[in-house]
């Protein structure tokens, strides 16, 4: 298959706008990028190989014969070739067939596996293919790999953590995934290997649940673990979970399948990932969902014969470290987001809880991990790049705090110090593009009009940036790539006041324009073209919400209201959603509710902060307005 231009290296005839229409247009040259599904039990054991293209939904296509009939196979694939590895007949295999995926044939011999096995977890880049695990009667721990553009037998790669049989396995270009299977039981880790190394597996975390026989695809950047056994064999799921390849941690619940069933085979190109077919009452149902942002699956056609099967592609994740015509920009479609909030009372006393949602998706927050000290951070006192979050400022309880802690968004775990601001203040308002974190005003105890800043990629103490018009606390943030916007606060009498300041430079604030109400504590959050203030208090609970255009000045306009008025939330987005939670209506709750900042209108129901009420919090999300 051609390896199309890229949205980082277009040149020639294409140019970044052409690549950029097209990719977001849906019509890149990309259209013959197959899944081909091979062999399977349905319910006696077939060669049937089946193939689909992957950008347009339709029943699969005859494609050719295995060598054999076998089913428990182990997918893996280049550009060029699909390969299917070992299996039953049911006598265990330890052959491996490949076809050349863009004709149309049965397959040829291309060598075997060291030892015989079904059941092993498959995957690759464009150089290595991989198969971990399996079966033979005894579970196996053993990672063999093949050089795909070569045939031969394969190599000895390492051990995974513990023998196991019917695990998951996806890849980016450098990484090789496994998820779950049976150990004899089912089990929920995750583990990883580098593929152009050798050597054992590594923990990476957790699946949201055990299973065992599940199926994965990946982007070069996400894997989605779907479907399986909860108890090897007896109970199915339609649950898809997903990783950060990059990083480690634990399966986020994110999607759910049509079919709930085992032994389904998988193909992807960087946007859509596919199941096809499943046993025990095989199905030949083939559903796909979009990979950066989940959901509810949807239909995509029929396998030629109903039956578990095994799958393969010529465009999935591990292929291209690019686009490739199929990778998007995911925050741009609102297909990504990851919103942090660290600190506040809950209800009362200060706290150290770090929570977590995912922006695209409606439902309850997830525990993260915990502060380096408990705080009440101030709800508009934190920054975030596309990376880490920052939580400046706080009191715990009567100490005024000039602590800055920061996470990798990425990854759940407890913050790390990132250093100090210029001084120790509490409820000062945060914004950051995506290289710099700016935090103004706050109390220390009287009320403070200093700006400090600090650079997120590193670690260190704040700097002095300039000054607010005027000394005030409780100021929200908005952020654009360029601008930081400071709105409302409290100086003692709570103001209607907007300004804003260059955050490449340094220097004090200049008047933008004013809100539609005078209020504090409010949540602000942004677009890339509108900066948007919610809630707060005027002194009573607001429920105003108002936006303006960033890269202009003028006055607030009404966007909607706010389910319940309220003040203390803790509020981020990414370009398309924005998610306010927490916060005191009147007493401090656990409600979060969310806008579409692109249009006008109210607040909507999102869920719940997992297990408590929480107030004054420090958010941040690595796909706001601010980063681009």
């Amino acid at each position: 298959m051609a390896n199309y231009p890229q949205l980082d290296n277009a040149r020639g005839v294409w140019n970044m706008k052409q690549v950029y229409d097209a990719v977001m247009g849906g019509y890149w040259p990309n259209a013959l990028s197959r899944g081909v599904f091979g062999g399977g039990q349905a319910p006696t054991i077939v060669n049937t190989t089946d193939y689909v293209t992957i950008a347009s939904a339709g029943d699969a296509t005859d494609f050719g014969d295995l060598t054999a009939v076998s089913t428990g196979k182990a997918g893996a694939s280049s550009f060029t070739r699909c390969l299917f590895a070992g299996g039953e007949t049911p006598t265990v295999q330890a052959g491996i067939d490949y076809f050349t995926v863009m004709s149309t044939g049965n397959a040829a011999d291309f060598g075997d596996t060291t030892d015989s096995r079904r059941k092993s977890g498959g995957t690759s880049n464009s150089t290595r293919a991989l198969f971990a695990g399996g079966l033979d009667p005894t579970v196996k721990n053993v990672i063999d790999y093949v050089t795909m553009a070569s045939t031969g037998n394969a190599t000895d790669f390492g051990d995974l953590l513990a023998a196991n049989q019917a695990t998951s396995a996806s890849s980016s270009p450098t990484r090789a995934i496994f998820g779950g299977g049976a150990a004899p039981g089912s089990v929920n880790v995750i583990q990883f290997v580098e593929i152009a190394t050798t050597g054992n597996s590594v923990d990476f975390g957790d699946l949201s649940a055990v299973r065992d026989s599940t199926a994965a695809c990946s982007s070069s950047t996400r894997s989605a673990i779907g479907s399986g056994s909860t108890d090897v064999g007896s109970t199915f799921t339609n649950t898809v979970d997903y990783i950060t390849i990059a990083s480690q941690g634990n399966g986020i619940d994110y999607a759910d399948l049509i079919v709930a069933k085992q032994m389904r085979g998988n193909a992807s190109n960087s946007v859509r990932g596919l199941w096809a077919g499943g046993a025990p009452s095989e199905t030949a149902v083939i559903d796909y969902i979009t990979i950066a942002v989940g959901g509810t699956a949807a239909d995509f056609g029929d396998l030629t014969v109903a039956r578990g099967t095994a799958g393969a592609s010529n465009s999935h994740g591990g292929l291209n470290e690019g686009y490739q015509g199929t990778r998007i920009n995911t925050a741009l479609a609102g297909g990504s987001g990851r919103m942090v909030m660290g600190g506040g009372q809950a209800p009362a006393n200060p706290t150290n809880i770090i929570n977590a949602l995912e922006i695209p998706h409606l439902g309850n927050t997830f525990d993260f991990g915990d502060l380096t000290v408990a705080r009440q951070v101030g709800a508009d006192s934190a920054g975030s790049s596309s990376t880490r979050a920052i939580f400046a400022s706080g009191e715990a309880p009567g100490v005024l705090s000039d602590v800055i802690d920061y996470v990798t968004i990425a990854t759940a775990a407890n913050a790390s110090d990132f250093g100090d601001l210029t001084v120790g203040r509490a409820f000062c308002g945060g914004c950051s593009n995506g290289t710099r974190a700016l935090f103004a005003g706050g109390s220390n105890p009287s009320l403070d009009d200093v700006i400090d800043y600090s650079t997120i990629a590193s670690t260190g103490d704040a700097t002095d940036f300039g000054n607010l018009s005027a000394a005030r606390r409780f100021v929200s943030g908005m952020p654009s790539t360029t601008r930081g916007i400071f709105s409302g606060g409290q100086e003692p009498t709570i103001v209607v006041t907007a300004e804003y300041v260059t955050i490449g430079s340094t220097g004090n604030t200049t008047d933008f324009g004013d809100l539609t109400v005078a209020r504090a504590a409010a949540a602000g959050v942004s677009s890339l073209t509108r900066g948007i203030t919610a809630g707060g208090f005027e002194p009573a609970k607001s429920v105003t919400i108002d936006y303006v255009t960033m890269a202009s000045t003028g006055d607030a306009a009404d966007f909607g209201d706010l389910i319940t008025g309220r003040n203390y939330h803790s509020g981020s987005s990414n370009l398309t959603r924005a998610v306010y939670a927490g916060g005191e209506a009147p007493s401090v709750d656990s409600f979060i509710q969310y806008i579409t900042m692109a249009t006008l209108g109210n607040g909507n129901d999102f869920g719940d902060i997992s297990g408590r009420t929480q107030a004054e919090a420090g958010a941040g999300s690595n796909a706001h307005g601010g980063i681009g």
